[in-house]
């Protein structure tokens, strides 16, 4: 069957997907996942490893386009008056699913220092994407919402920091050859790179937006900025992501209408968001769960502890609001995209060690991925933010 056929049939899929769980007033993307699922190897195999592969664009620009919307939320005006508090808060989540998940696995269930190590450090990083199309889908907008997407995208920061150090501990635990300082610096200049390809594009492109004659040209060019961004992150092995967050930042801070351009966009981008959570619920394999073991339940179990406790102790040290402070870490959840790119490393790096860490993992984003976006509707919900966007503009 052609290529073109089947992402058709994916998307209509996920269309479907996403209505089924409307009327179950479930998250649509939580749909897209679970229908997604009956697509791949674990039912119909209609899509197999190969294909997924195939569509690696469609997930790339995705992501992109998604890590340049959370970008948004980064305003220099609203960061000063929340800016620490926001700092301390991840750190505190980010540590307490690091320091939690290394303890359940090294002193509880007795597994090796490096294992420990790299499935703890793995831990850190939260997937924006599905917690954004719920915001998005229920118009939530309040305290908890607005302090949400920046923690999720500063934890992906402090993720890859974390990985980082721990990969250099492990290879140096293993009596590797490889060079310690590499091993430290690599993270660092992946992270300053990004920062700084991203403050180029993200200028560039506010330069030409303003200039744009009409809708479609500001669309285009804003498409194309998001491509090249993430096109030379990966030529230069930076992190695409966090380009496109900064991009989209420089973006809000510096273009009066910014949301012209951030308009535009999400235009563009449905389909492939739909596409993008039915390939994702695609390429997961059930038969993990038949090989994981009381290992995997407990990874589940201590990273989502370790991040509602961290959130929960950030919030108190900063005196965020009632709501925030209680349902913060529910939203936090979802795991995805990043840590499977890190365990494409932990195979590089740790070859020895790959096999347990991926299914360890991936058994994390099957769980997380279709759960996640549950537990974030509930925590908004609870906190009284679904449709405050409507409130706001009457």
């Amino acid at each position: 069957m052609n290529v073109l056929l089947k992402i058709s049939i994916v998307l209509i899929v996920g269309i479907t997907g996403g209505k089924v769980a409307k009327l179950a007033k479930l998250p649509n993307v939580s749909g897209y996942l679970l229908f997604g699922l009956f697509l791949g190897p674990s039912v119909l195999n209609f899509i197999t490893i190969q294909d997924y592969n195939s569509f690696s664009i469609i997930n790339e620009l995705a992501l992109a386009v998604i890590a340049f919307s959370i970008g948004s939320e980064f305003m220099v005006s609203e960061i000063k008056k929340v800016g620490r508090s926001i700092v301390i808060i991840t750190l505190l989540e980010v540590v307490g699913a690091v320091f939690i998940v290394f303890g359940v696995m090294f002193f509880i269930l007795r597994q090796s220092f490096v294992f420990s190590l790299i499935i703890a450090a793995m831990s850190a990083a939260t997937a924006p994407a599905a917690t954004l199309l719920v915001i998005r889908q229920y118009r939530a907008y309040g305290p908890l919402t607005k302090t949400i997407l920046p923690i999720v995208a500063l934890d992906d920061v402090f993720g890859i920091m974390i990985f980082g150090i721990a990969l250099a501990i492990a290879k140096l635990s293993t009596a590797s050859s490889t060079s310690w300082f590499l091993m430290v610096i690599s993270p660092l200049i992946e992270i300053i790179g990004s920062i700084v390809l991203g403050l180029i594009i993200g200028f560039l492109l506010s330069f030409l937006a303003k200039r744009a004659k009409d809708e479609e040209e500001v669309q285009l060019l804003s498409i194309a900025a998001i491509g090249v961004a993430t096109g030379l992150s990966l030529l230069f092995k930076l992190s695409p992501l966090l380009t496109n967050i900064i991009v989209g930042t420089v973006l809000v801070n510096i273009l009066s209408n910014s949301q012209r351009v951030f308009g535009s966009v999400n235009k563009f981008a449905g389909s492939f968001y739909v596409l993008f959570f039915t390939l994702a619920g695609a390429s997961l394999d059930l038969k993990i769960l038949i090989s994981i073991g009381i290992v995997g339940i407990a990874y589940i179990l201590s990273r989502a502890g370790g991040k509602i406790l961290g959130a929960y102790v950030g919030c108190k040290t900063v005196k965020a609001e009632p709501s925030v402070t209680k349902y913060l870490g529910l939203a936090l959840l979802p795991q995805g995209g990043i840590s499977i790119g890190l365990s494409i490393l932990v195979r590089q790096q740790l070859p020895e060690y790959a096999a347990a860490i991926t299914t360890v993992i991936m058994f994390g984003v099957l769980v997380y991925e279709i759960s996640g976006p549950i537990f974030a509707k509930f925590a908004i919900r609870k906190a009284g933010e679904i449709n405050g966007l409507d409130q706001l503009t009457s």
